[in-house]
C-alpha cells in the first residue's frame, strides 16, 4: 500500500502535483457530512444526485456513511477540458423525471465558480422537486460568482487547480485516494 508522504510530488500526464489534502482528512469531512445529511433528511424521501465523472469517489463514500434510505441517481454534467472551463455546459445524463416532489440532493466535487452548478439547478428545478439542496466535497469562494446557497461544504479551498479522490486533470488522477494541487 502506497503512504501519503508530504513531500512526494507526482506526475499526471505533463503537469507535477504536490500532496494537498490526506485521505484521513477526507474521511473526516465524510464521517461529519453524512452525520449532518443524515440529521437533516431524516424521514423525507431523498434522492442523492452525484455528477459524473468527478463526485463518483466522494458520493459513494459519503452515501455508505448515511444512517437513512436514499435514491442514487447519477447526473452527468461538464464544462472543463483540461485545466480550464470551456464557459459551455453539456449534459450528457440529465436529472431522472421522477424527482417531482421529492428532495433532490445534488452531490458534486468542487463547486468554483458556480457556472455549471447553475444550470444543473435551473435542470432539476423543472421538474418540480420538493427542494434542492447542494453537497460539495470542495469549495472554491474566491472563484464563487453563482446566485444560490451551496448547502453542505466539505472543506473550502483557494482557487488552486486540484486532482485526485475523483478530480482530474484531463481525465488522469481519479484513481488516487487523497488531493494533490498543481505544484506550478
Amino acid at each position: 500500500m502506497r503512504h501519503f508522504e508530504l513531500n512526494r510530488m507526482i506526475t499526471v500526464k505533463d503537469k507535477q502535483f504536490k500532496p494537498y489534502i490526506p485521505k484521513a482528512e477526507i474521511d473526516g469531512i465524510n464521517d461529519r457530512l453524512a452525520a449532518e445529511l443524515s440529521r437533516d433528511y431524516a424521514g423525507r424521501d431523498l434522492v442523492a444526485c452525484p455528477i459524473l465523472t468527478g463526485a463518483y469517489m466522494f458520493a459513494a463514500d459519503l452515501l455508505r456513511r448515511l444512517t437513512i434510505p436514499c435514491e442514487v441517481s447519477f447526473v452527468r454534467y461538464a464544462s472543463y477540458s483540461g485545466m480550464t472551463s470551456t464557459g459551455q455546459v453539456r449534459c450528457m445524463l440529465p436529472f431522472p423525471p421522477n424527482v417531482e416532489g421529492r428532495d433532490v440532493l445534488i452531490v458534486e466535487d468542487v463547486v468554483d465558480s458556480g457556472f455549471s452548478m447553475r444550470h444543473m439547478i435551473d435542470a432539476v428545478m423543472a421538474l418540480h422537486p420538493r427542494s434542492v439542496k447542494i453537497c460539495t466535497l470542495f469549495f472554491k469562494p474566491e472563484a464563487f460568482k453563482g446566485d444560490y446557497k451551496v448547502d453542505y461544504i466539505g472543506r473550502e479551498i483557494g482557487n488552486e487547480f486540484i486532482v485526485g479522490y475523483g478530480l482530474d486533470y484531463d481525465e488522469y488522477g481519479r484513481t488516487l485516494p487523497e488531493v494533490y494541487v498543481l505544484s506550478e
